[in-house]
């Protein structure tokens, strides 16, 4: 069954499928670019690793207090009852983000550059966020082209543009922005109703750009992946859309086939 959308779905933003479309995006990128890449460079994917730390109080109902094999005063002095502390339980998760670096293996491995399809914790405040913008400084200091892939209407861009120039290029809701080292800046804005563009990834400056075209890349994922069980067309999608953008999906959905299209 062909994608119901001629770009992006945006029922795919839910937060149960959305993980699943970021990994396995990242990998047909990997894939489509490599035979692209060689024989100068290679595309490996990487992991970036954070940890969320969440507190729970939990003050205990009675105390229990150590008279015999822990002593609080020493040898020959009246115990000592310590008070009643409150007790904290941290939660600590860990977090995996994949991404791409194309490198180039006569230069020592150089990093070229890298390709990061952006996820929800990177768009909202967050040790996520944290993190993707301290890797992505990191980036710069090593000389590398970056390519954001922004498939999420929520949260806040984190493409390195102006809101003078962001704002220059609506209407859009996805974006691609490409930061050519050090100071280039392309994008590639587009709105719900257009497909994914076809898009150019900066190698070494004296190299070419390899193509890269993302709607095929998505249709190969969506077709891959267990979407079209999961997706609940009978809903409206996740987050905020305009009525006009809420009844050009309907009317995707049902020409599709899906009657009960919310």
């Amino acid at each position: 069954m062909p994608c119901p959308f001629p770009g992006m779905d945006p029922y795919i933003e839910r937060p149960e499928i959305f993980p699943d479309f970021h990994d396995h995006l990242i990998t047909v990128i990997k894939a489509t670019l490599q035979p692209l890449l060689r024989p100068r460079y290679v595309a490996l994917m990487q992991d970036r690793l954070y940890v969320v730390e969440d507190d729970q109080s939990r003050k205990p109902d009675v105390a229990i207090i150590r008279t015999t094999d822990r002593p609080t005063q020493r040898a020959g002095a009246a115990l000592l009852e310590v008070d009643t502390p409150a007790i904290f339980e941290a939660s600590r998760e860990e977090f995996r983000e994949p991404y791409i670096e194309i490198l180039e293996p006569a230069a020592g491995n150089r990093l070229v550059t890298a390709i990061e399809v952006l996820s929800p914790d990177n768009k909202r405040p967050g040790a996520g966020r944290t993190a993707y913008l301290a890797k992505r400084d990191q980036y710069d200091g090593a000389g590398a082209n970056v390519v954001e892939i922004d498939l999420l209407r929520g949260g806040q861009p984190t493409v390195r543009l102006k809101a003078g120039d962001l704002d220059s290029l609506q209407p859009w809701r996805f974006i691609v922005a490409v930061s050519r080292y050090p100071t280039i800046r392309e994008a590639y804005a587009f709105p719900l109703e257009r497909r994914l563009p076809k898009m150019a990834v900066p190698l070494a400056y004296d190299d070419q750009d390899v193509p890269l075209d993302l709607q095929g890349v998505f249709e190969r994922v969506w077709n891959e992946g267990p979407y079209p069980e999961l997706l609940n067309y009978d809903q409206p999608p996740p987050g905020e859309l305009t009525e006009t953008e809420l009844r050009w999906c309907r009317e995707r959905l049902l020409a599709a086939g899906f009657g009960g299209a919310g």
